[in-house]
This record gives C-alpha cells, sequence and structure tokens, in this order.
C-alpha cells in the first residue's frame, strides 16, 4: 500500500510504536513518518508507507500548529509532567492580561535551548541518554519562529494556549522559558498537535479505525 495515514497518536505511545503498530495492521515494512512526537503528546501524526516514505524530505520545514496546557507554580527537569520537580511550588494566579501581554515576547524569530531529554546530540551521544544518567547537558541554543502564541484561557495555575511554529521548535523549551519569565517556573502538562503541513487533526484516525 502507498498511502498517507493522518495518525491521531494517543498519548503513552512513542511515535516509533505507531509506526510499528501500522506495520503490523498493514503487513508490510515500508512505513515512516513525517514528524516526530513526545509519547506524552497527542495528536497529528502522519505516517507514510510504501513509495510515499520519499514524502518525508518535503516535509523537513512543514509549519505545525498545537494546543497545550502550561502548569506555572514549578519547574520539571523534562519540562513536562514526567519529570521530577526541580523548583519549589509556588501558589500563583497568573493574571489573563499579563500572561498575554508576556506570551507577545515569545513571538517571531528567537533564540531557544532544546530539553536535556531530547534527542540532540552532546558529542555524539543523545542528549536524554545523558540526562538519564543525571549527567550535565549542555545544548547550544537554536533559531526558531513561532508564529503565533496565543493565551487561549487562564484556570489558575494552568493557562491553556495555542501556538503555531517552525520545525524545530520544542513546545516543552516554550513553556519553561514562559515560567522562567514569569519568575515561577512551569512545565508543559498536556500538549496535542493539531496540524502539520496540510494534514489537520480533524482529518486524523485512530490507530483502531485505521486496523
Amino acid at each position: 500500500m502507498n498511502s498517507v495515514l493522518v495518525i491521531d497518536k494517543p498519548s503513552g505511545l512513542t511515535s516509533h510504536d505507531v509506526v510499528n503498530r501500522v506495520r503490523r495492521i498493514l503487513g508490510q515494512k515500508s512505513v515512516g513518518h513525517l514528524g516526530t512526537l513526545d509519547p506524552s503528546a497527542t495528536g497529528v501524526l502522519p505516517v507514510v508507507t510504501g513509495s510515499l516514505t520519499r514524502l518525508a524530505q518535503f516535509y523537513l520545514h512543514s509549519e505545525k500548529s498545537y494546543e497545550g496546557v502550561i502548569r506555572f507554580g514549578f519547574a520539571t527537569d523534562t519540562y513536562d509532567a514526567d519529570g521530577e520537580a526541580t523548583t519549589p511550588e509556588l501558589n500563583v494566579a497568573p493574571d489573563l492580561e499579563s500572561v498575554r501581554s508576556l506570551a507577545a515576547q515569545f513571538r517571531g524569530t528567537i533564540q531557544q535551548v532544546p530539553p536535556p531529554y531530547s534527542a540532540k546530540k552532546v558529542a555524539g551521544v543523545r542528549a536524554y541518554k545523558l540526562a538519564r544518567k543525571k549527567l550535565d547537558v549542555a545544548l547550544d541554543p537554536v533559531t526558531v519562529e513561532i508564529k503565533e502564541f496565543e493565551i487561549t484561557q487562564v484556570e489558575k495555575p494552568w493557562v491553556s494556549f495555542r501556538v503555531v511554529c517552525s520545525k524545530g521548535t520544542y513546545i516543552r523549551s516554550l513553556a519553561r522559558d514562559f515560567g522562567n519569565a514569569l519568575g515561577v517556573g512551569a512545565y508543559l502538562a498536556e500538549l496535542c498537535r493539531t496540524r502539520i503541513g496540510d494534514f489537520k487533526l480533524e482529518n486524523a484516525l485512530t490507530i483502531d479505525q485505521v486496523s
């Protein structure tokens, strides 16, 4: 089968897990995907099969859209809900207007340091392998573009948001930097990718539907 299957990835599976399940369902080896999602994240994961695996090269720089929730009050070592707290917990009540004003500072072309728990390499070793050993991980900042960063709701200490960004943007880092800018710490509590390139969540299938 030569196809693009837009999968709504469930939380708890890696992108590679989804590819392996599609391989088993279709009974073919030539299966790949068009953009990794963290295991805890959900949403659009385009899976390509057969001759259409060559599409990957054309989607390297695709724009992506996300919706999610940031939890203010403390930070974690993974920058998301799966990590261990690295700062004391604070009782915070972010104000909608002040948070929206701060979000504007993150729009545009910015420098961003990837999370230590990421696939970036340090001296040829994946950063997450070093981080799991509790070793210091020093990653260089990268240039990314945040085209939209809108705060949609504040329900202390939770802040809901919508982001449109370039390839290479780490939403976990955005959440962490946002908390640092407020001086209260923060981590990414929930994340759903709603679009990558032309592939949208409303057109996505669950793995069970594909089966």
